[in-house]
């Protein structure tokens, strides 16, 4: 399976789908980070629902319920899959949507939005109708690339400097504190906010948090019997306790029950 940092208990969903990235063409690459697809077949099985720890990006999805733009979500978010079906999706790098609407991205954070709300109705309808009627991925792929290409006024000098803020957090890990992104990019805290909130959707704050505990659910499910303790200070955290209870509030669950899960999931994988 390729990078699992954002899936909740991944070998779970390994045994359950397959997923795939793509590069978008180079003329897009300003805006998108990848295309994404994700295909199951569970005819015969029980459904499976799939949880998510999203990331800081927009994406554009088509899937069985139709079209629709996702701005960031700030809880897990949950994907049931059931019989047999597909699903293609568009993730922008960070802030990088932005310069295709007319509105801040924050206006569409935790909501999902329709496509034919968010672009041109007729527009959109027909893109997704077309998506559809395509035999293959790349096909897809090509179509949507087409749509987004159509609205695209190249690179965006201030969507660009917020993606590669947030690139900088991703990067440098030992990052945990907005006073110290702040500095490091030589801005206010203020000027930080702003631009996370017309351009990202979230807080600054939000990604820092939000990157730890990315990284904390990826060290847990590569290695379910790490010292907790220890990785509670690596990330930062002012002791244990606040660990917990920050991994508790987002992941809905505690640090050692989800290593339980992944190790679970992982000795099922494995007979």
């Amino acid at each position: 399976m390729e990078s699992t940092r954002g899936i909740l208990e991944p070998d779970a969903g390994q045994a359950t789908f397959q997923l795939a990235r793509y590069k978008p063409a180079l003329d897009l690459a300003h805006a998108l980070e990848r295309h994404w697809s994700v295909a199951w077949d569970l005819r015969g099985r029980p459904p499976f629902t799939q949880e998510i720890l999203n990331h800081p990006n927009v994406n554009i999805s088509f899937e069985p319920g139709g079209a629709f733009v996702w701005g960031v979500g700030t809880t897990r978010t949950r994907h049931p899959l059931e019989g047999r079906g597909w699903v293609l999706g568009t993730r922008f790098r960070a802030g990088a949507f932005r310069p295709f609407v007319t509105f801040p991205t924050a206006a569409i954070t935790d909501r999902i939005v329709p496509l034919r709300d968010v672009f041109d109705p007729a527009q959109a309808d027909a893109l997704d109708r077309g998506v559809r009627a395509c035999a293959t991925m790349a096909e897809r792929i090509e179509r949507v690339e087409a749509f987004l290409r159509a609205r695209s006024d190249g690179p965006d000098a201030r969507a660009a400097e917020v993606a590669a803020i947030v690139r900088l957090l991703l990067d440098e890990p030992q990052i945990t504190r907005v006073d110290q992104l702040a500095r490091r990019c030589h801005v206010s805290p203020r000027t930080l906010q702003r631009l996370f909130g017309e351009y990202v959707g979230v807080s600054p704050k939000w990604v820092v948090q939000r990157q730890r505990l990315h990284t904390a659910a990826e060290r847990i499910a590569d290695r379910p019997a790490l010292d907790l303790g220890a990785l509670a200070v690596e990330l930062g955290y002012f002791d244990q306790a606040h660990f917990i209870n920050e991994f508790k509030a987002v992941v809905g669950r505690p640090p050692a029950e989800y290593a339980a899960a992944c190790a679970a999931a992982a000795a099922a994988m494995a007979a």
